[in-house]
């Protein structure tokens, strides 16, 4: 959990998707972010977070559904989205949050 608090510190954009391996949407979302991360580069990072190892970070962040994405910078989260979401749409979040 400290090394999750010093990512999400960082002055870099550090997308979190809070998934679960049961989930459907969770599995959709996989490739999706798989080439977001290959668009973004070193300008993002993209953590996985699954809730049901993880319970304690879903329920600081308030994670009632999943997946659930949610964008931080310096710390702060600047993005909530539950559901799934396209590679276009997540870069340019990303992009306006540099």
């Amino acid at each position: 959990m400290s090394d999750f608090k010093t990512l999400i510190n960082s002055g870099k954009p550090v997308l979190v998707d809070f998934f679960a391996e049961w989930c459907g949407p969770c599995k959709a979302m996989a490739p999706i972010l798989n080439d977001l991360s290959s668009r973004v580069g070193d300008n993002a990072h993209i953590l996985k977070v699954d809730v049901d190892k993880n319970q304690q970070a879903a329920a600081a962040f308030g994670i009632r559904a999943v997946p659930t994405l949610l964008l931080f910078k310096n710390g702060e989260v600047v993005w909530r989205h539950s559901g799934t979401a396209g590679t276009k749409e997540l870069q340019q979040i990303i992009e306006s949050h540099q």
